[in-house]
């Protein structure tokens, strides 16, 4: 990526730094002030490589703040809710995932029950890399066992269908409204859907027109209320409302085993288990998701069995793994789907599809932390044009538009939040890393 006359790059970096700074709450960052105002798992994995641009402690201590809030069966939860927060600021806010087991967080400490993709590891090592040192290796030896506790509680407690990882909620994959999600939403009751625009807070704060629909909030809170009535117990996931395999989530997983391996080199573990796992996930993502007619990897249902035929960023993400289908992800990524003339970035959703809705979340939109993995994913296999493109897509977007939480692929339009987090941090990255 080239500055030229283009964007002024030190504005922009001067600028990320103060967004990151005003989220920041002592001892994490929020996403955004207003619509997510408590701490969010795979949000502070990105923040944190951002962070490790500008303040490494303060990197370690994001990650370390999550952590502390893992759970009695090793689970690291999707939010942890701040305290200081009034109890309606978010729905469904820390009242609605009660009553917490007794393999829930630590006492005193309010979670939701659910996870989101384990980025961690891998933010860890990238921070460990770019700082290393005493106070590095320290910080390395605090967060690896935790690190290890959370992967042996996916691949213990959340394995399915014979080597696959499963997820039990949309919000599970953090793409939440993903047209992937559909079909297996469909099955699931959701009830009277009239009284649910009154609970949400987030159209307080953003379109509605750039947000999940009432029906889909309807449904996530009954597959929520399905889970927490059964004390989050993961025995017969099949059973449970919504139960899918989901090619981001896997790929992120064996991504950040391959991470966790290097990283139990650091502090003199065995990281023979890390690396086995790493490789047999991998060859089950490789050889039980990849849909040649798409040119991607799909989602599974686990409750029916089938696979959902759906052209998603989530498909392009076994990128990030050795191996695979390698060059026909590439045709796809730079194909129409996902890179006709004017787009910028990875939309979120197929262009060509006749129900993409490029304002709407996961529906189309370009995000910032999608792409930011996938151009993470063309440098590691030295497809630097390809990268650099990204790169500059990435700035563009931002110089543009702010900070803003997604973005629509063709015209630019920022969408969602503004002063978005990840957004900041991984364009801190993005900056630091020119190919």
């Amino acid at each position: 990526m080239r500055s030229g006359t283009g964007p002024d790059l030190a504005d922009l970096r001067r600028r990320a730094a103060a967004t990151l700074r005003r989220n920041w709450r002592g001892s994490a960052t929020v996403p955004t002030a207003g619509l997510y105002p408590h701490q969010w798992s795979w949000d502070s994995a990105f923040i944190a490589i951002g962070q490790a641009h500008l303040h490494p402690r303060r990197a370690f201590a994001e990650l370390t703040a999550l952590h502390d809030a893992q759970w009695g069966d090793g689970r690291v939860p999707q939010i942890v809710f701040n305290p200081a927060v009034p109890e309606d600021a978010y729905f469904p806010g820390p009242a609605f995932w009660r009553p917490l087991p007794r393999h829930g967080p630590p006492p005193g400490v309010s979670t939701t029950g659910l996870v989101q993709p384990p980025v961690h590891a891998a933010a860890v090592l990238t921070i460990a890399e770019r700082h290393p040192g005493a106070t590095t290796d320290a910080a390395v030896r605090r967060l690896y066992p935790k690190l290890a506790r959370f992967h042996d509680y996916l691949f213990d407690r959340r394995g399915v269908a014979s080597g696959l990882v499963g997820i039990v909620h949309p919000w599970e994959s953090g793409l939440d409204n993903s047209p992937a999600w559909d079909e297996p939403l469909d099955a699931v009751d959701p009830g009277p859907a009239g009284g649910i625009t009154g609970l949400r807070r987030d159209l307080r704060h953003a379109d509605a027109g750039h947000r999940p629909t009432d029906v889909d909030y309807a449904r996530y809170m009954a597959v929520v209320a399905a889970y927490r009535d059964r004390g989050y117990a993961d025995d017969d996931l099949p059973s449970l409302p919504f139960c899918v395999v989901d090619p981001l989530f896997c790929a992120v997983l064996a991504w950040s085993e391959q991470a966790l391996a290097a990283l139990a080199r650091r502090v003199g573990a065995d990281p023979g288990r890390h690396d086995e796992r790493a490789r047999e996930l991998t060859h089950q993502v490789h050889t039980r998701l990849f849909d040649p007619v798409l040119g991607c990897y799909v989602a599974l249902d686990v409750r029916t069995g089938r696979a959902v035929a759906k052209r998603t960023v989530a498909g392009l993400a076994p990128l990030l793994l050795p191996g695979g289908h390698r060059p026909a992800l590439l045709a796809t990524l730079a194909g129409p789907s996902f890179a006709a003339p004017g787009v910028r970035g990875v939309p979120s959703y197929d262009l060509t599809a006749a129900d993409a809705d490029l304002r709407r979340y996961w529906r189309g939109p370009t995000w910032v932390n999608t792409t930011w993995l996938l151009w993470r994913a063309l440098l590691a296999h030295g497809e630097t044009d390809h990268a650099e493109r990204l790169a500059a897509d990435v700035v563009c977007l931002v110089a543009d538009a702010g900070f803003r939480e997604y973005f629509h692929p063709v015209t630019g339009e920022g969408l969602g939040s503004d002063d978005f987090s990840w957004t900041a941090a991984l364009l801190l990255d993005v900056l630091a890393r020119e190919p």
